[in-house]
């Protein structure tokens, strides 16, 4: 594989990780733990998982231990890192026995299911040590969630003589990875099934999981984006820009981005929901910010907002519901909408919605007919696997930028000019901060501890990590402790519990505090991009979100 200059330099990186990891250790048990909600529905869900104690390392005598086959999936969307979970994975299994083998499944729980994988041996996982992306072996989004793709994977296993397995993937992944661990468990298959936290958008984390990883890097990639368009927003003083941010069930990215770099207005989502804000007022707050810069002589600014918004919005919830009905898989309804020209789509919605019955069948009638053509069309694009629409295919940006330009007064002396950005997959396979670098390496040593310990049904954790990285704590924490029922598809069902931005928290008040300057000055960060070698002031320090939150 050709290398530029950048690669070949980090290349030879060295992360680093917990002192704790290495030398010989022991994992010692903490308390019994129990899910943050639904106690007895998920311990009948769990029988065989549930209640384990939480696992911290420390320093033990040294053990002989035989060498064992690992399998290691990488699940879900990209983020920065992935590729040194998986070498810390390996690292940790040659620590362990110089003949341990690692065996990687190929394009995600897919390869698992369908036999296939690919044996990683040290030249691989030399090609893609520090580097960004899940090439290495590909990653998809099936579910393991039968008995039949349960049995499937452990003939494979079985015929590999792999004794553990290791999903790295976000909270739908981790909550399959625990209906594995419960499954193999129950039938008593010589399976472990360890996990990792994976998701950029940083919904993935609680007491003993701080942060997930690639929200570090991913968040400097974008705040490096932002900058440039503040800058030079500041230079040309004549645009808008509405930028739209990766972030469907939480707004951690937005807020993140926001702290680094002091954009004019930031929305954040949970803030909308929980203080039942609605379409016309996130969009007269936004003229107003824009009429008051444009009498000062500013008739430019940055406005930055969270992919899932649209959800968020006390009157959409609704409406969506009720499109998503209408549009339900293999429904008459659906299939007669499929049938239609593109332009006649509209208007059709428009009519179903108009002859809909119940208490929010006016509002969303009024609502869909006040919608941009552009976002009343996305509206209506084909569900995901889910049955859900796909907000990061709806343009908000635009939505927000059009409406606002229907509330600004005409004839003024200056003039509203919008330009529309969404930053998703520019951060996703982004080289990994040194943080995120270092961080995802121990996740995946410390997930090699945990196999090594006999563990299963656990999440590697790591944490204490503003301090420096000798000093970060290793463990695992069971999974069943981070799930709650939740309804999908009309049906109650076990998942980990996603973590919103929490507005009582310190990164959401210090954004609070300061916003309203934000909004009429011009306070611009230029956060420069990520950087590598140098300081350690400058290269290894977490997001704000990390530190403030750690500050307490």
């Amino acid at each position: 594989m050709t290398k530029s200059i950048l690669q070949e330099a980090r290349a030879a990186y060295q992360p680093q990780m917990p002192r704790i990891l290495q030398g010989p250790l022991k994992a010692v048990e903490g308390e019994i733990t129990e899910s943050v909600a639904d106690k007895s529905e998920i311990q009948a869900a769990f029988p065989m998982t549930y209640g384990m104690r939480t696992i911290a390392f420390e320093r033990g005598p040294a053990i002989e231990l035989p060498p064992i086959n690992v399998g290691v999936i990488l699940s879900g969307g990209q983020a920065p890192g992935g590729h040194n979970v998986i070498a810390g994975l390996f690292d940790g299994i040659r620590k362990i026995n110089p003949a341990s083998q690692l065996y990687g499944f190929l394009l995600g729980p897919d390869g698992l299911i369908k036999h296939k994988y690919r044996l990683l041996t040290d030249e691989i996982i030399n090609e893609y040590r520090n580097t960004g992306g899940f090439d290495i072996i590909g990653s998809g989004r099936t579910k393991l969630s039968s008995k039949e793709q349960f049995d499937e994977g452990l003939q494979i296993l079985k015929e590999l003589n792999i004794t553990a397995l290791v999903i790295i993937g976000g909270d739908d992944s981790n909550t399959n990875a625990c209906h594995l661990a419960e499954y193999y468990k129950a039938i008593n298959a010589g399976v472990q099934v360890i996990g990792c936290p994976k998701t950029i958008d940083g919904d993935l984390k609680n007491e003993q999981i701080e942060t997930s990883f690639g929200f570090d890097t991913a968040c400097k990639v974008y705040s490096e984006l932002i900058g440039n368009i503040e800058r030079d927003c500041n230079s040309a003083q004549k645009y808008w820009h509405f930028i739209k941010l990766m972030g469907r069930s939480a707004s951690h990215i937005a807020l993140e981005c926001a702290q680094q770099t002091q954009p004019n207005v930031c929305l954040i989502s949970e803030e909308v929901y929980e203080n039942s804000i609605s379409l016309d007022q996130i969009v007269s707050n936004i003229a107003n910010i824009i009429i008051k810069r444009g009498e000062a002589g500013q008739s430019f600014g940055t406005v930055l907002i969270p992919e899932g918004l649209i959800e968020f919005i006390p009157e959409f919830k609704p409406l969506i519901s009720t499109i998503n009905a209408l549009l339900a898989k293999e429904s008459s309804t659906e299939q007669e909408f499929k049938q239609l020209p593109k332009s006649e789509r509209r208007s059709w919605m428009q009519h179903q919605l108009e002859q809909g019955t119940g208490p929010d069948a006016k509002a969303n009638a009024a609502l869909y007919k006040s919608l941009p053509e552009v976002v009343a069309l996305q509206l209506a694009l084909d569900r995901d696997s889910h049955g859900n629409v796909q907000v990061s295919l709806i343009e908000t940006e635009k939505m927000i930028s059009e409406m606002v330009a229907a509330k600004l007064p005409t004839g003024q002396v200056w003039k509203f000019s919008p330009q529309h950005h969404f930053f998703g997959y520019e951060g996703r396979c982004a080289a990994p901060s040194n943080y995120d670098a270092n961080y995802c390496y121990s996740l995946g040593y410390t997930a090699s501890c945990l196999i090594a310990t006999g563990k299963s049904g656990y999440m590697a954790s790591v944490r204490n990590t503003t301090a420096p990285a000798s000093e970060w704590i290793a463990g695992g924490i069971p999974i069943t402790m981070m799930m709650n029922m939740e309804t999908k598809e009309g049906k109650r069902v076990p998942v980990i519990r996603k973590a919103l931005v929490d507005l009582n928290d310190a990164p959401f008040q210090t954004f609070a505090a300061a916003r309203n300057e934000w909004a009429l000055n011009t306070s611009y960060l230029y956060p420069g991009p990520i950087q590598y070698f140098g300081p350690t002031e400058v290269c290894d320090r977490p997001t704000q979100t990390l530190l403030l939150e750690k500050s307490k």
